[in-house]
């Protein structure tokens, strides 16, 4: 499944998710240029639980990797997805939430994920890079906010390609079952994981809901709002 759109109007431009969106491509960007030395690059502002867990970093630098490796990617299709699913539900969550208060959320789902991340797997060497666990945060959020959102989707059956309209409650709580028990296979198999960090979607998505359920009980859905010609708020 690739969605592509949602069906919620956004009253706000959202400045902050373009931003993100722009330094993440920005960032990518350099990293193309850095060529065979981006190993050493992911290593130094990655996030690297085993690091981390022996205090390779100092305690002045601690926090850096947890920030600087939510804006890094290991590939075109990484980045490509990542950025796609900000676009899709960064504008709307950016609306309910204030564009000051969202880049904090946004900043602080990143955190989270790395954070689950880190304690399902203290000793793993291996730099975690990419903003998934914030935009998980992101599509948490969506799932509390939004829903009844339909979501228009790129369906793949074999051979056949479709265009259906999902449900956000289905499409994001099929996503986020996905990676929990990916994550869960991950942890106790010994098959690899392919590289992905499922504990980190999944911690990203809790601190996500959490902060949907938040924004739903101190703000006001506008989604719906219309102006009248008389400058009243009319709601459709």
């Amino acid at each position: 499944m690739l969605p592509y759109k949602d069906n919620i109007p956004s009253r706000r431009v959202p400045f902050i998710t373009w931003a993100l969106i722009g330094i993440n491509v920005i960032v990518f960007i350099f990293e193309l240029m850095e060529g065979s030395n981006i190993e050493q690059v992911f290593y130094q502002f990655g996030m690297v639980p085993a690091y981390v867990t022996a205090g390779i970093y100092g305690p002045r630098y601690e926090v850096l990797p947890f920030l600087t490796s939510m804006f890094m990617h290991a590939g075109w299709l990484h980045i490509g997805g990542n950025m796609l699913y900000l676009w899709i539900f960064g504008d709307n969550v950016e609306d309910r939430m204030g564009h000051v208060v969202f880049l904090l959320f946004y900043l602080l789902s990143g955190v989270g994920a790395s954070l689950l991340h880190l304690a399902t797997d203290p000793g793993s060497a291996v730099p975690t890079v990419g903003a998934s666990g914030a935009i998980a945060g992101v599509m948490g959020a969506y799932l509390v906010l939004y829903p009844k959102a339909r979501i228009r989707t790129v369906v793949f059956f074999f051979y056949l390609i479709r265009i259906m309209e999902i449900p956000a409650l289905v499409l994001l709580g099929f996503w986020f079952v996905l990676q929990f028990f990916s994550g869960v296979v991950a942890s106790v198999g010994t098959a690899e994981s392919g590289g992905v960090a499922f504990w980190a979607h999944v911690g990203g998505f809790i601190v996500g809901i959490a902060g949907g359920f938040l924004a739903k009980l101190l703000t006001k859905d506008r989604s719906m709002e219309v102006i009248s010609p008389d400058g009243r708020s009319v709601w459709r």
